[in-house]
């Protein structure tokens, strides 16, 4: 009976119906699912009479179920396409909602024993397009380029892709893997492995200096970079809305964005909106 009741609750939110013991579901975004469930557990500690019910799988899968209308809240490490718009639009009358709510400096991973310390962009696009695959082409030891990376749903590799490889495919060697946790155990045990995510992952392995150019400064993700904008990889993380959110779910983001809500977004290891 509990399951049904669940059910029935999950089934009306879909259609913007809440019940007195109010069900929030929210999916998406692998980078973003330690901080939705740390959001999430603080706020219901608040409000007993609220659930929020959190789940990730990648940023496309969180917008495909805010389209198919199976979730009410996505989280996404990358902005909606405008054919995911389309689609919004043609079902729900709605182009959606975005609101950002914290910022990210997308971290390149390496080995805490590799020597290389920084690269510049286009190094980094040159090994995650192939055109580079030894470490001594960079500076390192004469030693093949291990790549690591995400797969084709998360909204860090789409934002990879466009922005650092600017539209051009990954190396077919690269090895896909499933979350960003998965990332960083894999290049902490890869002496020669690279890989890439959210700056919140980055345990036990050694966070990679970037350059704009060969004659810009280094610089590491940190508040201090990710406020003046200097770390060249910084990115927003949004939350999205079928419609501009009413009643607990605002009252949830509302929350989300005040103080107590951003200094949950430090507390996990990213950076404050405000």
């Amino acid at each position: 009976m509990k399951n049904l009741f669940l059910a029935v609750l999950f089934g009306l939110a879909a259609f913007g119906f809440r019940g007195p013991g109010d069900v929030i579901t929210v999916k998406g975004s692998d980078t973003m699912v330690i901080l939705a469930q740390r959001w999430a557990e603080l706020y219901m500690g608040k409000n007993s009479d609220v659930t929020i019910q959190v789940t990730g799988g990648g940023s496309g899968i969180g917008i495909s179920a805010l389209i198919n209308g199976t979730t009410e809240i996505c989280n996404s490490s990358r902005p909606m396409k405008n054919s995911e718009r389309d689609k919004l639009k043609q079902r729900f009358n709605s182009l959606g909602v975005e609101i950002k709510v914290a910022k990210d400096g997308l971290s390149i991973y390496v080995s805490e024993s590799n020597t290389v310390k920084e690269l510049t962009l286009a190094q980094i696009k040159d090994i995650y397009t192939g055109k580079i695959t030894n470490w001594k082409h960079v500076g390192g030891p004469d030693k093949k380029i291990i790549v690591y990376g995400r797969e084709n749903s998360s909204g860090t590799y789409v934002y990879f892709r466009d922005f650092v490889l600017q539209g051009e495919d990954f190396t077919s060697t690269m090895q896909s893997l499933p979350g960003t946790a998965a990332v960083v155990n894999a290049v902490s045990k890869d002496k020669f492995g690279i890989g890439f995510g959210g700056a919140a992952y980055a345990k036990g392995i050694h966070i990679m200096r970037v350059k704009k150019d060969a004659s810009s400064q280094a610089f590491e993700p940190n508040a201090e970079t990710i406020k003046s904008g200097s770390y060249p990889i910084t990115r927003y993380l949004y939350l999205y809305t079928r419609t501009r959110p009413t009643g607990q779910i605002k009252e949830y983001i509302d929350w989300i964005l005040s103080p107590e809500g951003q200094q949950v977004v430090q507390k996990v290891g990213y950076f404050p909106v405000k």
